[in-house]
């Protein structure tokens, strides 16, 4: 398993302005909390953070933080990224209690796409409603990710909150407080390209058909006119 450290430093000087001249400086204002504790300002190089943030599994793990010789361990709450600048405006973390549960967002990794029935017997695609999942867990319990098993997964089906295999200690969020077990997390699907043509080429099928059939009432005499004769 990996391991993340952040380096940082207290922080003194707070407001807008304080904060605008940290990262001209390269460095990123943020806040450690929790534990019980009293909440404690603090600043860290943006390129360290955006090193970290490299990694998916730096999300949804369990941090060292060290604050000159202190060391504690904290999990990542909240970032704040610049709209659209290659910038972290703040980042908010949370001690970390060895004896409460987190609540933690962690990433969905989608297994055997390419062994999918949907997918090899009728072309299907495996769209995948969620990417993440919030779960309740003791920290020692804090998955990197959560498997989402597709094999089985036949065209027009989906996997649900409730079709899951969570590892040991991991709660979904979600039901803990009444959500809906039948919420689609992927689905499989035909493509919609496809789906358009099929529809083009029965709409040219019908319209033959339907000139064909113009043509044979045109070329059928008038039966009235037959017994007239």
């Amino acid at each position: 398993m990996e391991t993340f450290e952040i380096i940082a430093e207290p922080r003194e000087d707070m407001g807008k302005g304080a904060s605008r001249r940290l990262r001209r400086e390269g460095k990123v204002p943020g806040v450690v909390y929790g534990a019980n504790k009293d909440a404690a300002s603090i600043m860290v190089k943006q390129n360290e953070i955006f090193h970290h943030l490299e990694n998916e599994a730096f999300y949804s793990h369990i941090l060292t933080l060290q604050v000159g010789k202190a060391k504690e361990k904290v999990v990542l709450k909240d970032l704040q990224r610049h709209p659209y600048k290659a910038l972290v405006l703040h980042l908010d973390l949370l001690r970390v209690d060895e004896n409460e549960t987190l609540t933690m967002r962690v990433p969905l990794h989608f297994i055997n796409e390419d062994i999918c029935i949907g997918v090899k017997q009728d072309g299907g695609v495996v769209s995948h409603v969620m990417t993440d999942l919030e779960i309740v867990c003791l920290p020692k319990d804090l998955p990197e990710y959560i498997e989402v098993d597709v094999a089985e997964v036949n065209v027009g089906e989906g996997i649900h909150l409730s079709d899951l295999k969570l590892p040991e200690g991991t709660e979904i969020a979600a039901l803990l407080h009444g959500g809906d077990a039948a919420q689609i997390v992927a689905t499989v699907h035909i493509p919609k390209v496809i789906v358009e043509i099929e529809d083009e080429l029965v709409d040219e099928v019908e319209g033959e058909e339907g000139d064909a059939e113009a043509g044979d009432a045109e070329a059928t005499p008038d039966e009235g006119a037959d017994a007239g004769e």
